[in-house]
Order: structure tokens, then sequence, then C-alpha cells
């Protein structure tokens, strides 16, 4: 007996399970749930620069420290609600608090750490520290 391959059968599998998931209120409260902000994290020559999407959140919102060699950024995004009668319109964001950690190399210079916003993305900069840097060392091999 053999059982027929029907990929899309899989695809209405899943969304049946998808919108079991979000029909249960217990699993799921997205106007009170916390909230990771997506990061990019780049290693370039002189410094490591870690970029944050905080859409919707002000600079004043956010909070970034360091400490053992681990950087925090955290924050909250305060809850927008837009609703409209005629025709029905509802916006929906998620909102609350976030925190994201992340270890450092050794060779991040945590004392020249600067960090800015721009059009809702957080920009870390971590300069490397000179004496870190890699050189390039003769090794004589004996016979």
């Amino acid at each position: 007996m053999t059982t027929q391959y029907r990929p899309l059968s899989l695809i209405g599998e899943l969304q049946r399970e998808l919108s079991n998931l979000f029909l249960n209120d217990s699993i799921a409260n997205f106007d009170t749930e916390q909230w990771a902000p997506a990061v990019d994290i780049v290693d370039e020559t002189n410094q490591y620069l870690i970029k944050a999407d905080l859409p919707g959140v002000r600079a004043e919102d956010i909070s970034v420290c360091v400490e053992n060699g681990v950087v925090t950024i955290k924050g909250v995004r305060e809850e927008e609600k837009k609703e409209h009668r005629k025709n029905y319109k509802r916006t929906e964001r998620f909102s609350g608090s976030f925190l994201r950690r992340f270890t450092l190399p050794e060779a991040a210079d945590l004392e020249k750490i600067k960090a800015k916003t721009t059009d809702g993305v957080l920009e870390l900069t971590i300069p490397k520290n000179d004496s870190t840097k890699s050189k390039r060392i003769e090794v004589k091999v004996e016979k």
C-alpha cells in the first residue's frame, strides 16, 4: 500500500494549526507580551556594529548598558490602539518591553561604545582595542 505525497495538504494542515493557535487567548496575548527586536551584528575591521530594529520606540525609552562584557539593550514601546467605527479599521502592533543581550568579544573596547537611533534603527558602534588587532609573527620551524 502506497501513500500519495500531497504538499498542498501539508499547507492546509499548517493553516489549521496556526488558526487554532491564535484562537486560544491563553496562549498568546499580543497586547502584553514581551517582544524581541530583530538584530544584525557585523564584525568589521576596526569595530563591531550592532543594529536593532526598534520601530515606534522613542530614544528616551531605550537603555543600553555594558556589564561584565555583556551589552544589554532594553526598553519599551508604548501601546498604540487605533479603532475606526465606520468601515471598521483596527491597528495591531506589538507593544511592551523588550530585552536583548550580547556577549562581546575581548577585542571590544567597552569604554568607547557609541549608540544612536535613526529612523527606528538603534546602531551600536563598538570599536576594537588596538592591542588585540592581529599581528603576523613568523615562527622558525626547526628540523
